[in-house]
């Protein structure tokens, strides 16, 4: 390793609803890192889609006004090198006048550390435009970010490998619009009340609601619409108990977190976004082992209530285990991700829910009860993503023969025509 830290682009914000979820998640890792091995770079995602860096942006206070948070960063465009990391130069274009008196800042990155959350940051565009640019990055890969994110096909694959989803239906909103009363009926048929209608495609539990009957369906239905073009209706599990559980790792190694037992607020069936996000007055872990951190800094996932490590035997604590480092590797994952278990409690089955391939906090709460700091998970995160980018550089990616020489045309021109 060089002797200069390490330029981390720590990208957070984002197009989409879990857009201050990211910064917070994103923040907290940037904090974390080692500044004698890694310097963070923020890589700010604003909400119209506009890029910005800018030491400002590693600031969580700066981000109450957003407006003036933007007039104070860089806005960036990304540069692809032919030396396997990324240059953020910036864009002239949608800088301030006075920005033009001087040559344009330069930045070098050199690994992504991917904070977004849901939308294009968490379904593999974002790896993808990594890929694509020749820089090591931190989460699943195009396919296993693109798979996690889809509520439905990720419930199809695994129920195809043999792990147990419960019942559902999916339909799009083409499939809805002008035929609700057959879409409501084919719920009911297939299905048995109490329901959770879900937006197929957002995280941070965004539209989900759980229904009692047939009006209450139809408008959950509606609502989860408002996020996405997809939606999935499943029966609830009742009397519920939620186990989730994080990986670390790659095709390599995979080593499972503890288990958490997220604990959802008494007038709630389903944890909500305020649940996992905006407590006030719950201990970040229910044994006390990680209290909450001191000031009014957002906490993001850590300020959940939770009991770390759930309380279940050792053969249980083994089995969901073992299941979440089946589903990692199932769906190809990479870094750290967050796998989400429902156990019917008069049945004692076991249910995959869902992954979260680019957890809220990075999960770093079931990782230090496992023994690894934050700081460590993320130099794990980072040593992950530049092996995976050497061995995939180490593949025969172009052949040395340029088949549009003009030796190579002359079998592709056209005939001129006869007189």
């Amino acid at each position: 390793m060089s002797s200069d830290p390490l330029h981390v682009g720590v990208v957070l914000g984002g197009v989409a609803p879990e857009h201050e979820v990211s910064v917070i998640s994103a923040l907290q890792a940037a904090a974390a890192l080692d500044r004698d091995r890694y310097t963070p770079v923020p890589v700010y995602v604003a909400k119209d889609g506009t890029w910005y860096t800018g030491e400002p942006l590693l600031e969580v206070e700066q981000y109450r006004d957003l407006e003036a948070l933007r007039e104070a960063a860089t806005p960036v465009a990304l540069v692809p090198t032919p030396h396997g990391h990324l240059d953020l130069l910036e864009d002239r274009e949608a800088g301030a006048l006075q920005r033009f008196k001087r040559p344009p800042l330069q930045t070098r990155i050199d690994v992504m550390l991917l904070g977004l959350h849901g939308g294009p940051g968490e379904n593999g565009s974002i790896q993808g435009l990594c890929e694509t640019f020749d820089v090591p990055y931190t989460s699943a890969g195009v396919f296993g970010s693109a798979l996690g994110m889809d509520k439905v096909m990720s419930k199809r694959v695994c129920r195809e490998a043999g792990i147990p989803v419960v019942d559902f239906v999916a339909f799009r909103e083409n499939e809805w619009g002008y035929r609700e009363e057959d879409a409501l009926d084919q719920c009911e048929a297939a299905l048995d009340y109490p329901l959770v209608v879900k937006p197929a495609r957002c995280g941070s539990s965004i539209g989900i609601s759980q229904v009692e009957g047939r009006e209450a369906l139809d408008a959950a239905i509606e609502d989860a619409f408002r996020y996405d073009d997809k939606v999935v209706v499943e029966e609830a599990v009742e009397p519920l108990r939620e186990i989730n559980c994080s990986v670390l790792g790659d095709a390599q190694e995979a080593t499972p977190s503890v288990l958490e037992e997220p604990v959802p607020s008494d007038e709630d069936e389903v944890l909500t976004f305020r649940d996992k996000y905006m407590r006030e007055d719950g201990e970040a872990v229910k044994d006390g082992s990680a209290a909450k951190s001191a000031g009014s800094s957002p906490e993001g996932m850590a300020a959940q209530d939770r009991i770390v490590p759930a309380d279940l035997s050792g053969k249980r604590t083994d089995e969901i285990q073992d299941m979440a480092v089946r589903i990692f590797r199932l769906f190809e994952c990479a870094g750290v991700v967050r796998i989400d278990f429902m156990i019917d409690e008069s049945t004692g089955q076991l249910y995959f829910n869902e992954i979260n391939t680019i957890p809220g906090s990075f999960s770093f709460y079931l990782w230090e009860p496992s023994g690894v700091p934050f700081g460590e998970l993320l130099d794990r995160l980072v040593s992950i993503a530049r092996r995976r980018h050497r061995e995939r550089n180490g593949r025969v990616q172009t052949y040395d023969v340029n088949l549009l020489a003009e030796k190579s045309l002359q079998g592709f021109k056209a005939e001129e025509p006869t007189q």
